[in-house]
């Protein structure tokens, strides 16, 4: 649809989109104008996801559409008449999260989350029968992956009619009442090859899920119904506002940063540090560490998730600004860290026997935080040197998002490491990718246009240039740390 019809859909309004994200912890909806001024906002609380000692992670997938149609809701009732314009909204969530549903779209499980452990078995199952087919497009199953919790569901619901979901397909038919496609991005990991344009039914088969209980996969951005008259009721959106098909959280929130052309690249440092750039070609790592979703319009998003990020400094949230000061102040730290959490990295380097460290003793807690922030960056840095050496063409400076992208002073930090400036994008979230992809199509003719003029303006933040030579020489060290614990190559 061009902008041209979206504006007489809306009776001569101008148009509006909406994103929506599921995130873990709540629903977050934005209701955004052609230009990207936001209109409406609104927040939604979901229920903690419920650990368990066995690796479980489970959430009430049955709270997913109340809090999705509570927060529409109250974005249309803060617009008003002005809510008619809404032409269009897509749904984006975390990647990995299922559930399993019945013919009424009534979930009959929990839904399994995206860090539950427990689909080890399945996942080595599926590698094995998939091994040619994930060689070729760059995925490897593992116990966290889409696919492993997809087998998962399917010994616990064998019910005739229950289909298996991701969590934007299950909303998506809320919104349109009847069943819709999935789109790739979320597909990808739950063992559907993007090269084919199909499911892998050797993995799938093997570990006993019926790829008849899932739905069909299209690719993002691409209209999956309009909006039915109970679900217009509920929620106030006009009948006939287009659902259209989303993307991850990740790779929303690299199109919210700009990071829609060959050679851009995006770090989004939330509670983990995630890398995405875009290539024409798929960028093909055998140790399956850089894995590509496909771009809505043709060709790849390559990059990856670490284990670390902001959860480093999960200790000190309450004194973020008085320790960022101080770091700044203090300059290079005399200790190397690389503050990971937990046992295991995935990306810039897999081993499942990486632990943090801490080499040398910091002279107080504010040496402390300092080194915790040049770790991540120095894992940033590490990662982007990984996608050039596999091919993945990198071009201007790295934009960044998310929590971490707030502090200056990591800001600097990172762009000292990197020995450029980096690209800060403010409000750059899940909810501004979502309405893109909304966007693209109804009031944007393509998806390189809509980000132009809905994506924030960048600042960008230079190095500091007396720390560059330092910090060059404590990545070194940091890269030489790695090499002698055997978890790089």
């Amino acid at each position: 649809m061009s902008t041209e019809t979206a504006v007489r859909h809306t009776g001569g309004t101008e148009p509006l989109v909406a994103g929506v994200d599921i995130a873990t912890a709540e629903v977050r909806v934005e209701v955004r104008d052609a230009g990207g001024e936001l209109a409406a906002t609104a927040a939604t609380a979901l229920p903690r996801p419920v650990h368990g000692a066995d690796g479980s992670s489970e959430q009430d997938a049955r709270s997913w559409w109340p809090a999705v149609r509570d927060a529409l809701a109250r974005c249309t009732a803060e617009l008003g008449d002005r809510s008619r314009a809404i032409t269009a909204l897509a749904v984006c969530a975390t990647s990995g999260t299922v559930t399993a549903v019945n013919s009424a779209a009534e979930p009959v499980a929990p839904a399994i989350m995206y860090d539950d452990r427990r689909g080890a078995e399945h996942a080595a199952l599926a590698r094995r029968a998939g091994a040619g087919r994930w060689d070729d497009i760059g995925i490897t199953p593992s116990a966290t992956s889409g696919l492993a919790h997809l087998a998962l569901l399917a010994e616990r619901t064998e019910a005739p009619g229950a289909r298996l979901l991701h969590t934007p397909d299950l909303m998506a038919e809320r919104l349109v009442g009847h069943p819709v496609p999935t789109d790739s991005s979320h597909a990808l990991k739950s063992g559907y090859d993007p090269l084919r344009r199909q499911w892998v039914h050797e993995a799938l088969d093997s570990v006993g899920v019926d790829a008849a209980r899932l739905p069909e996969v299209v690719a993002p951005a691409r209209p999956l119904g309009t909006i039915s008259r109970e679900a217009a009721s509920e929620t106030g959106l006009p009948v006939g506002c287009e659902v259209r098909s989303g993307m991850t959280d990740g790779c929303a929130g690299q199109l919210a940063a700009g990071a829609v052309d060959t050679g851009r690249v995006v770090t989004v440092i939330g509670t983990t540090l995630v890398l995405k750039a875009v290539s024409a070609e798929l960028v093909h790592d055998p140790t399956g560490v850089v894995y590509s979703h496909r771009h809505p319009e043709g060709g790849w998003l390559p990059g990856g998730a670490s284990n670390t990020g902001g959860e480093a400094l999960a200790d000190v949230t309450d004194e973020l600004a008085e320790l960022d000061r101080a770091a700044a102040a203090r300059g290079p730290a005399g200790v190397l860290c690389y503050p990971l959490r937990r046992q295991g990295e995935r990306f810039p380097f897999s081993d499942e026997r990486a632990r943090g460290f801490l080499s040398g003793e910091p002279a107080d807690r504010v040496e402390l935080h300092r080194a915790r922030l040049e770790g991540v960056a120095f894992c940033e840095k590490l990662a982007l040197r990984r996608l050039g050496s596999l091919g993945a063409p990198v071009t201007g400076p790295v934009r960044t998002a998310g929590g971490g992208a707030r502090s200056l002073t990591w800001c600097r930090i990172r762009a000292s490491v990197l020995g450029e400036p980096v690209l800060r994008v403010p409000r750059a979230g899940t909810p501004l990718g979502a309405a893109l992809l909304a966007a693209c199509g109804t009031v944007h003719p393509d998806l390189g246009t809509a980000a132009a003029a809905m994506t924030p303006e960048a600042e960008s933040v230079e190095p500091v240039p007396g720390e560059v030579a330092r910090l060059a020489e404590s990545y070194e060290a940091f890269h030489a740390e790695l090499l002698g614990r055997g978890w790089l190559s």
